[in-house]
């Protein structure tokens, strides 16, 4: 293995060692392989070159299939995450439709029934239905009526002088809506002052 001398900035190569051509003076032993001593010093400087071209030619492979399977995880994830995206609400619109194969239902027996208390019922239910199901998904109505007007839930649409319901949410206008206890709608109230 090669050493980096921080001190002088410089690259020493350390030559590979075999243990059988070396003898006890760790000098190398030629006679074992080699007749020549020429071809015996040439060898022992081309070894560490060579090997640390080898070496250098595995690390680049390594990085360029480190790189190559890093660029295709990015693209997975994308292919992923544009997908979840697209078909995120799917689960949401596939538990609706009851609600609305209920209100069809409801819409083709309004010309036909003559009770309107049935149909009052039936609207009502599919109402509670659809109440259940926003609540299943995590959407709850931001109880206004009577609670301390608070900026961050509620959009005062009109002031009253009320002394004794000073700062108090005395009437809603229009329902307020929490997803997961993030406000998605505000509620418009009327405020007493």
């Amino acid at each position: 293995m090669a050493k980096f001398s921080k001190r002088d900035k410089t690259f020493v190569p350390e030559p590979e060692t075999n243990n059988e051509q070396m003898d006890e003076t760790n000098q190398p032993n030629c006679d074992a392989n080699m007749s020549d001593e020429e071809s015996c010093s040439d060898n022992l400087s081309d070894n560490p070159i060579e090997a640390l071209t080898n070496e250098l030619e595995a690390l680049k492979d390594a990085h360029l299939r480190l790189i190559a399977d890093f660029d295709n995880y990015r693209k997975r994830t994308l292919k992923e995450k544009s997908e979840l995206i697209k078909s995120g609400g799917e689960s949401v619109f596939v538990n609706i439709l009851p609600v609305i194969d209920d209100f069809e239902r409801a819409l083709k027996h309004i010309d036909d029934s003559s009770d309107i208390e049935s149909l009052k019922e039936g609207v009502n239910l599919i109402y509670e239905k659809f109440i259940s199901f926003l609540n299943k998904n995590g959407v709850k109505a931001i109880e206004s009526n009577g609670a301390d007007f608070n900026t961050d839930l509620f959009e005062a649409v009109a002031i009253v002088p009320m002394p004794d319901l000073k700062g108090k949410v005395m009437d809603t206008i229009e329902k307020g809506y929490l997803l997961n206890d993030k406000v998605i709608r505000h509620a418009k109230v009327v405020v007493g002052e």
